[in-house]
């Protein structure tokens, strides 16, 4: 629940451009199903840009933290097939499935050379760089191209599943990062 009008604007935002994509959510839609007036947004946000790149940032940070948090409380192997099991819940979760935000924004700012572009880049690197530590972690041979292989076995169940409809693609992708696990010997 949002606790001020800054929160309610991104709330707002997130969910529209996630179901409906950025280009097609207009300030104004915004605005009247936040119910927050349009000088407030400006006072928060200089342009329909800037809120999507904190609407990034707001949903980038909660994300690598849970990643954080499970591998806490789990050794490295069963942290690195967990990412799967989420996403596998997120994929199914009763609410709409769209995709990943940070796809989406990547592909409608196609332009790499755009701060939406970038900033989408930048949390796919960071999640890559939590799948090389778990990976170094359990002293993985060549643990920078065995966390892009699983990072292509997520982006693909994401794809797949904004493609056909939610099923089981991250539990199909988690049961090939099984077998890469097992053939670098972990």
């Amino acid at each position: 629940m949002a606790t001020n009008k800054r929160d309610l604007l991104l709330s707002t935002a997130e969910r529209l451009f996630y179901t409906e994509g950025y280009h097609a959510t207009g300030i104004d839609r915004i605005l009247s199903e936040s119910g927050v007036a349009k000088m407030t947004l400006y006072k928060h946000f200089r342009s329909k840009e800037e809120l999507i790149l904190a609407v990034l940032d707001a949903r980038q940070q909660p994300m690598l933290e849970r990643l954080r948090e499970a591998c806490d409380k789990l050794p490295p192997r069963k942290a690195l097939l967990g990412v799967f099991e989420g996403l596998n819940t997120m994929i199914n979760s009763p609410s709409a499935f769209c995709g990943c935000l940070f796809i989406n924004a990547a592909a409608e700012y196609h332009d790499r050379d755009h701060p939406i572009h970038q900033r989408s880049a930048a949390y796919k690197a960071q999640f890559q760089t939590h799948l090389r530590e778990l990976l170094e972690a359990l002293d993985a041979p060549q643990p920078a191209q065995l966390a892009r292989q699983l990072q292509f076995l997520v982006e693909g169940a994401l794809s797949m599943a904004h493609i056909e409809g939610p099923a089981d693609q991250a539990l199909l992708a988690k049961a090939a990062a099984d077998k890469l696990l097992q053939a670098a010997g972990i």
